[in-house]
């Protein structure tokens, strides 16, 4: 079993990563990158093992993580979440750094993967209140006892069967393409597990909208939050994160552009950084 050293760092000069420090490997072999990994920053001091080749975790999950967990940085009560799907478990991790009082659970179908985040979890040194399930959330149920949760999130692949090309890896085709169902199959498998005032939280494609208005009416749900996400200045949309819930006083639509004209990181988008533990300048090569 070859090992390799993490990627080297690309944070900013002086900058100090907000949050805690996490455990480490602590002499355990098994959190140290292999070879074909690499051990990244993500939300603060967090890391990440992920395959340096293949699906990794994005911007579109930081987004998401940040649309998720706004409303709750302040509160102190201990929350319960949930991620379906949750792959490498970025999303899961960033909602849990944000959020020091939750209890985080997640479910992957793909067995690698999971594993993958398991070993993030011991790395980082929230095993004690974050867990990854193995299984299809569809068929898969959960440990009793485990729910409600206040928060749900998902990413559900962007593309049906059929209407894109498939990766040579059945992993990477899976975190695109809707093998295990779309944004119907998340909220129908979130629902019974929702906290009374709960919320869901979905990264989906612009493309899907009409899927995803007619999902959130079928199963009388309140899109209480829109944003769409514009990649660069004068572009449309490519994903959009969408915020349901069983009731709502409010709903509110919103724009999050990444890049300006200048192709450089916008204010907002800086704001969003901030926010999540992530450096809002770049780092000098």
């Amino acid at each position: 079993m070859v090992r390799a050293r993490s990627s080297a760092p690309r944070r900013p000069e002086g900058w100090r990563a907000p949050g805690p420090a996490p455990a480490g490997a602590q002499g355990d072999p098994s959190l140290q990158p292999l070879e074909d990994e690499d051990l990244s920053y993500l939300s603060g001091d967090f890391r990440i093992f992920q395959k340096r080749r293949g699906h990794r975790w994005s911007m579109d999950d930081l987004t998401t993580a940040w649309v998720a967990t706004r409303p709750l940085v302040n509160d102190v009560l201990p929350v319960k979440t949930l991620d379906l799907g949750c792959g490498l478990g970025s999303v899961l991790m960033m909602t849990a750094w944000a959020l020091p009082h939750a209890t985080c659970l997640g479910m992957e179908a793909q067995a690698e993967r999971a594993g993958l985040a398991r070993r993030s979890l011991a790395f980082n040194g929230i095993a004690d209140r974050c867990e990854v399930l193995d299984g299809d959330f569809r068929e898969t149920a959960l440990p009793a006892g485990r729910g409600p949760f206040e928060l749900i999130t998902c990413t559900p692949p962007y593309f049906p069967e059929g209407t894109a090309t498939e990766a040579a890896s059945d992993g990477v085709t899976a975190c695109r393409v809707e093998t295990r169902g779309g944004i119907e199959d998340y909220l129908a498998a979130a629902l019974p597990h929702l906290a009374a005032n709960g919320r869901i939280v979905a990264c989906s494609s612009a493309l899907q909208r009409e899927r995803i208005v007619a999902s959130a009416a079928s199963h009388h749900l309140i899109i209480s939050e829109h944003v769409e996400v514009i990649p660069l200045e004068g572009k449309a949309a490519l994903i959009c994160i969408d915020v349901f819930q069983r009731e709502a006083v409010n709903t509110s639509l919103s724009s999050l552009t990444i890049r300006d004209a200048a192709h450089q990181w916008t204010a907002e988008f800086k704001r969003v950084r901030d926010d999540m533990g992530l450096p809002s300048t770049v780092a000098r090569k």
